[in-house]
């Protein structure tokens, strides 16, 4: 039978040195460390040579999250005779150092002793990356709430303790800041849900045919009635687009969010625009998106669509343009990041059409 490949010898001699986790074995009943290739080094920031020969439970003393010994917790030699391991630990050495640890007994037979100890060993870096974004995003998220949540607050209580002292007029100006702030905050929660949908795989959209510039002039409209100058804003919807193929309420939070991205780190006018195209050889709509800014850098046109980007923005929760992105590729589409012809941003959305 011919080999179906064949590795060579120097890769054979040293192959554990190629794999990406550090590996280290120990043997017999004195848990001699016999192996411990270079990645193991690292993780660890100590050296093989104070490792191996001795007890491994000396040389790597490992501390669970109530810093107890993790050897006398785990006790893999004189531990119950059935067991075969243990999954993936977060450990602590006394350095401080934490290190992803997986054990496999290995034993002659069924019940029988352990004859060795291999442990994977994986730097916790990437664990404590996740958890920092999962701080800034509930920091994030505390910041945006607490401000429309004040408000709300604020308004209403001043109502109900002085409602006869104003006018009408006054009476409807804040019961309207009351409602804005609770959709604003109804937003966020949604755009969470849909984060939260997107990275499972489970956002869906039910595409409809909708006229276009109604839904853009609305878009407008608010940001009007939140204070911005109705001069500030462009629409042009040429008459061979009457309309695009979207879920409604995906294609408003869409637009909410090019529009925000737009206000908040560019400048100048905003111009909001259509225009026929096509998408993998399929008619389509580019839904556009510009400001007269600084434009973005060509190294940040993928990562402005990644999570908690914000590109030094203090405020925000750095999910808007990872959301389009989601949205948009919900329907079929593509979003990109381009230079707008003043030399600012533009993101363009397609959307396919379906009919």
């Amino acid at each position: 039978m011919v080999p179906r490949f064949r590795v060579p010898d120097d890769l054979a001699a040293h192959g554990l040195e190629f794999i990406p986790d550090g590996l280290v074995a120990a043997i017999g009943e004195d848990a001699e460390v016999r192996f411990m290739n270079g990645r193991a080094e690292r993780i660890t920031g100590i050296p093989a040579s104070e490792v191996i020969g001795r007890d491994l439970r000396e040389a790597l003393p490992f501390q669970d999250n109530e810093g107890r010994s993790w050897w006398d917790v785990s006790s893999p030699w004189a531990g119950l005779v059935s067991r075969t391991g243990h999954r993936e630990k977060l450990l602590v050495l006394p350095t401080g150092r934490e290190v992803l640890v997986t054990g496999k007994y290995i034993r002659d037979g069924a019940g029988r002793p352990v004859r060795a100890v291999v442990l994977g060993l994986r730097d916790a870096e990437a664990r404590r990356r996740t958890e920092q974004e999962s701080a800034v995003l509930l920091t994030a998220v505390a910041h945006e709430l607490r401000s429309p949540l004040t408000g709300v607050k604020g308004f209403s209580s001043t109502l109900l303790r002085n409602w006869d002292r104003f006018t009408d007029d006054q009476k409807r100006l804040m019961l309207e800041t009351i409602e804005a702030d609770a959709d604003r905050v109804t937003r966020l929660i949604s755009e969470l849900l849909d984060t939260a949908r997107i990275n499972v795989g489970r956002l869906t959209v039910h595409a409809q045919p909708l006229e276009l510039r109604p839904r853009l002039e609305a878009q407008v409209e608010r940001r009007v009635a939140s204070g911005a100058d109705r001069h500030q804003f462009v629409i042009r919807v040429p008459e061979d687009v009457p309309v695009v193929w979207a879920d409604p309420d995906r294609l408003e939070q869409v637009v909410a969010n090019l529009v925000e991205n737009a206000i908040r780190h560019g400048r100048g006018t905003v111009t909001i625009e259509a225009r026929r195209t096509n998408h993998d050889g399929e008619p389509a709509v580019d839904l556009m998106v510009s400001d007269d800014g600084d434009g973005i850098a060509p190294e940040h046109r993928e990562l402005v669509f990644s999570r908690f980007w914000q590109a030094g923005a203090k405020h925000g929760t750095g999910l808007g343009l990872y959301l389009v992105r989601g949205l948009v590729e919900a329907h079929g589409g593509a979003v990109r990041a381009e230079t707008a012809p003043g030399g600012g941003a533009l993101l363009r959305a397609t959307f396919p059409d379906h009919e």
